[in-house]
């Protein structure tokens, strides 16, 4: 990989924790366990993209 495809993983890598992250605190202040499991799945997801990115490296 060029240095500048790097940067772009990298670049994937912090939006995708930082999403983890964001999905993550969601689910963890809502009372509603319907919003609550919705926010929980999107962090799944984020992490499961996290992790393609990382595989990249």
């Amino acid at each position: 990989m060029t240095t500048k495809e790097l940067l772009y993983v990298d670049d994937a890598l912090s939006h995708a924790q930082f999403l983890v992250t964001q999905c993550q605190d969601a689910a963890n202040s809502l009372q509603d366990k319907t919003l609550k499991l919705q926010a929980q799945q999107m962090a799944d997801r984020h992490r499961q993209v996290y992790r393609k990115f990382y595989d990249l490296v």
